[in-house]
């Protein structure tokens, strides 16, 4: 069930988001076990989700992609977590705009639907190489 945030769409519309593929402006991915969170459109900030299973990353070189028949499409490389603790699955993902306090960062969406045991080692996530790539409005 991945999903928008709505309260992100909301401010997405009304401009307050700024521009997600700037550099300037950090998009940050959190790996997730749905054991320790419960997807829900009235979370919208960082501070709603669980504590890191490792360190949040950073999506860089983002864009928005996907031209033609399916224009509003988020990309970016590829995010690499590096020496996630052995445990149990992860399987699922949320992605914040980053402001520097949980209290203020804004939930854009949920990703689910994947499953990878960690075993203290570091974990890719690929996203498509094509639309709707990361997400799509």
């Amino acid at each position: 069930m991945s999903a928008h945030y709505d309260l992100a769409l909301q401010e997405f519309w009304k401009g307050t988001l700024g521009d997600l593929t700037s550099g300037g402006i950090p998009v940050k991915v959190r790996l997730m076990r749905a054991s320790a969170y419960a997807f829900s459109q009235a979370h919208q900030f960082a501070s709603a989700l669980p504590a890191a299973l490792a360190t949040d990353v950073v999506l860089g070189a983002k864009t928005a992609n996907g031209a033609g028949a399916s224009p509003g499409c988020l990309d970016a490389g590829d995010a690499t977590f590096l020496s996630v603790p052995p445990g149990a699955a992860i399987n699922c993902l949320a992605a914040f705009r980053d402001t520097g306090d949980p209290a203020t960062s804004p939930l854009l969406f949920y990703i689910d639907g994947f499953s990878v045991i960690p075993n203290g080692g570091d974990i890719t996530v690929q996203w498509a190489n094509a639309p709707p790539f990361i997400a799509k409005l």
